[in-house]
């Protein structure tokens, strides 16, 4: 199957968790129906629009997730980056932990858990990223090598105890979708 069929196919399976992510699976389908081009072809905004992966380690038995503090954003995200030329967002998912936490992508499902459409805090440069965010299994017990270059830390956060200030601003909504699914899997 043709990259751009699958992924308009997967957007399409997203479960949106409120109003915003519906909107944004809306632009999202219309976006990749367009035909046009959906990948970063030059740092910072060419296309103005552009796919993003996120991935979010969890520890399901621990009731953890871990954020990173990005340098350039200066805020808790989850790790992650641009999807390159003709890559699927997986790809994308299973390269970039790698290059960010030196451990292999153990994804806990196929398909995007949650989607965002935002325009960047880049001043100079301001476009449009569409950010699938992707599950993958983390151990909160283990000692991840991260990137020193991109982030000044990382961190386990327990669910509930997410920083409020300094983070991705989707990330309480990311954080409701999830509690709403998985609420009760850790011990």
């Amino acid at each position: 199957m043709e990259l751009s069929a699958e992924m308009i196919q997967m957007i399409d399976r997203l479960r949106p968790g409120d109003q915003m992510e519906r909107s944004d699976q809306v632009f999202t389908l219309q976006w990749l129906k367009s035909g046009v081009e959906i990948f970063r072809r030059e740092k910072p905004a060419t296309p103005p629009v552009h796919l993003v992966s996120y991935f979010v380690p969890v520890d399901l038995d621990l009731g953890k997730i871990l954020l990173v503090h990005h340098k350039k954003a200066n805020l808790w995200l989850p790790p992650g980056g641009h999807v390159e030329w003709n890559e699927h967002p997986r790809e994308t998912v299973e390269r970039e932990m790698l290059e960010e936490l030196s451990v292999e992508a153990q994804l806990l499902q196929e398909d995007p858990f949650f989607l965002t459409v935002a325009q960047t805090v880049n001043e100079s440069s301001p476009h449009t990223d569409v950010s699938m965010w992707y599950l993958v299994q983390g151990n909160a017990q283990h000692e991840y090598a991260f990137d020193r270059d991109e982030f000044h830390e990382i961190k386990w956060f327990s669910y509930d105890r997410i920083p409020q200030s300094h983070m991705d601003p989707h990330l309480s909504r990311f954080m409701t979708k999830f509690s709403q699914e998985f609420e009760g899997r850790a011990r």
